[in-house]
């Protein structure tokens, strides 16, 4: 019987860890059927990999298409970027549960928390459903282009069990908690992955308030673990910046909350790991409390990023420096070209660098405060604004920064900042890195990354579309890391176990993560000499006209899900194997 697909003369990374090999890779049913020198059988499709790389799909544990996937396919950019299966209802936010009275809340709420237009999300998003269960029923329905699991959010538990006093971080009742128990239990049992929670003083809704989430007290939470009890499945992710702002004395009590509710659910948990300038050594505590935690029976991973996680500022994103001052503003209405040829008078020019932000924190965008904080010490910061350019480059020294270019031109640090927000007809973008950066290096993510209990997450697909495009995470660490970084470099091998091994068995799901016979044919076909990103752009495809940010690859020959191709050269074909995962034990 011939192959539907043949895979012949790549170099195998099969994601176990083991040196790559050159082996052929046969398909048949959506499975990996052979393995070997299968050069004399029949295939209805040959894939010639001569050069490439075949490696398994990616799994990428952390993204926000909770909305976009009800009325989008294709779940780009994650699916231009080898990813083959996909998480969602991360960070404590989403969907569903959802009563029809409280959608305009929830869309609120993930606007501010995600930067996803609210009117993109109430035109798209195909309401079809009340409870996680009929969320899921929904979804499965549609055609995907890959698979995805599901977690349930705290947020939404919260609001559906609460109603306004939910939604406003009231204190949960002993018949509240039992409330949002039921409901998480009744989508575990129904398939849903697992369960996020949402503990950053960073994450505000649409108006500047604080997640309904956001300080649930440990009752609750370990109310909330109590609904995994004897199921066998599911994992338990928890995004907390610890109580930062409020001193390093707050650190260890928020920690015991996220740990007391994992011990109470009894399942893995994974928790997000970043350097943030406010303080630096705080991942170090992370680190030494999950290794504890592990040491102590508790599976912990950390989830982490492979770059600076920063925000693209232009005058076509979401923010930009000059967007609360009064010149700009009157021009803001323009089309780009119009606004361009205004910023480029030098009158007009003159008046705006003299000029200084009148906008108004919490006037219905979650950025303006970011503007306004930024402009305070602009001064400080200034040498981490870069240009990205044709060939992104995310790891930048302070002389490439804006801050440099303006101390060698004389000029001052917003005037630098504007003659670059005009170049490229106004398209282009900067790169302000936000957290992961404080040395002007990777050296600490490098660090992270390879710490045994961490696991690539963070990518945030489908979110921050006009701000950030992360998405493109596992491209990066196979260039940067995997290839040109000239100091500690990851070998290719732990890259491809790291993206899709680790992060498969993490997830429980064991049909995939690794090429073998009789798992899923989920896979890759890689040009890794030739792998390379594009500069991330703007596109208006969203619900009501809005954009977002994509980010184009050079060097995936193919993606592969249950056996059909879904994207060629970086482009999709339209195939739509993907499906809904139900967990079970």
């Amino acid at each position: 019987m011939p192959y539907d697909l043949l895979l012949k003369n790549g170099l195998l990374v099969d994601g176990t860890g083991a040196p790559a090999r050159r082996a052929d890779v046969g398909v048949r049913d959506g499975l990996v059927v052979e393995i070997g020198e299968l050069g004399g059988h029949a295939a209805r499709r040959t894939i010639d990999a001569e050069g490439h790389l075949v490696t398994p799909g990616f799994v990428d544990l952390h993204t926000h298409y909770d909305g976009q996937i009800s009325w989008d396919p294709d779940l780009m950019p994650s699916s231009i970027h080898g990813v083959t299966t996909v998480v969602l209802g991360s960070c404590g936010v989403g969907f569903a549960p959802c009563r029809a009275s409280d959608r305009d809340a929830l869309i609120a709420l993930m606007e501010g928390v995600e930067d996803i237009p609210g009117s993109a999300l109430a035109e798209g998003i195909k309401w079809r459903w009340e409870t996680f269960e009929e969320y899921m029923d929904a979804l499965e329905a549609m055609p995907h282009t890959l698979d995805f699991a599901l977690q349930v959010p705290h947020d939404c538990l919260r609001v559906f069990a609460m109603g306004e006093r939910g939604l406003h971080g009231g204190v949960a009742t002993e018949g509240d908690v039992e409330l949002m128990r039921g409901a998480l239990r009744s989508a575990l049992q129904a398939g849903a992955i697992g369960f996020s929670t949402g503990r950053s003083d960073n994450h505000r809704n649409r108006s500047g308030a604080p997640t309904p989430a956001s300080e649930a007290d440990a009752r609750e939470l370990s109310g909330l673990g109590a609904a995994f009890a004897g199921l066998g499945h599911g994992v338990v992710q928890a995004v907390s910046d610890f109580d930062m702002a409020q001193g390093p004395d707050r650190f260890d009590a928020e920690y015991d909350l996220i740990e007391g509710m994992a011990r109470a659910a009894g399942r893995p948990l994974s928790i997000s790991l970043s350097q943030r300038d406010q303080e630096p050594g705080q991942w170090r505590r992370i680190l030494s409390r999950a290794e504890r935690a592990t040491a102590d029976g508790l599976t912990t991973r950390v989830q982490v990023a492979p770059r600076g996680i920063g925000v693209m500022l232009g005058l076509q994103a979401t923010f930009h420096p000059f967007m609360g001052f009064p010149s700009y503003k009157a021009i803001s209405h323009l089309p780009l070209a119009e606004r361009v040829s205004a910023m480029r008078d030098p009158a007009f020019r003159a008046r705006l660098l003299s000029e200084k932000s009148d906008r108004v924190a919490g006037d219905g965008s979650s950025l303006p405060p970011l503007a306004d904080f930024l402009l305070s010490m602009l001064d400080r910061v200034a040498f981490r604004f870069f240009r990205l350019g044709e060939n992104p480059n995310y790891e930048p020294t302070a002389a490439e920064s804006l801050g440099a270019e303006a101390r060698r031109r004389g000029v001052p640090v917003l005037e630098a900042i504007l003659d670059a927000l005009l170049d490229n007809d106004g398209r282009e973008l900067l790169y302000f890195p936000v957290y992961n950066y404080l040395d002007f290096n990777l050296e600490a993510v490098g660090e992270m990354l390879k710490h045994p209990l961490a696991l690539p997450g963070l990518s945030d697909g489908g979110a921050h579309v006009g701000t950030i495009c992360d998405a493109s995470f596992s491209t990066f660490l196979l260039t940067h890391w995997a290839r040109d970084r000239a100091a500690g470099r990851i070998s290719v091998e732990r890259a491809i176990q790291f993206l899709a091994a680790d992060t498969a068995r993490f997830l429980g799901l064991t049909d995939r993560g690794v090429v073998r016979e009789g798992l899923r044919a989920d896979l890759n076909v890689i040009d890794h000499t030739n792998l390379r990103l594009h500069r991330p752009r703007l596109v208006n495809d969203l619900p009501a006209g809005g954009q977002r940010l994509l980010q184009d690859a050079s060097g995936y020959r193919a993606t592969v899900v249950a056996g059909e191709v879904i994207t060629e050269s970086g482009r999709l074909t339209g195939a739509r194997p993907g499906r809904l995962l139900r967990s079970r034990a």
